[in-house]
């Protein structure tokens, strides 16, 4: 689809016609860019407690140079 920016007051807006992939007027919706691509998504409910974050947390810490070895 393409599509054009629409003139919104002092501002531009996307309009999307319909509701898309279960999107409406009360989704909120979070954007981000790599700068060459623009992602519109619905906003995503964390559901991270302490403890998973915790165990993350020690990981880093204690593997975090194995980690990085591992990625390149």
């Amino acid at each position: 689809m393409v599509k054009k920016l629409a003139k919104a007051g002092n501002s531009l807006a996307l309009v999307i016609d319909k509701p898309l992939f279960g999107v409406d007027a009360d989704t909120p919706l979070e954007f981000s860019t790599d700068r060459d691509v623009l992602a519109v998504t619905p906003k995503r409910v964390h559901v991270w407690t302490a403890k998973p974050k915790a165990v993350l947390r020690e990981a880093h810490e204690r593997f975090g140079g194995a980690f990085r070895r591992l990625a390149d």
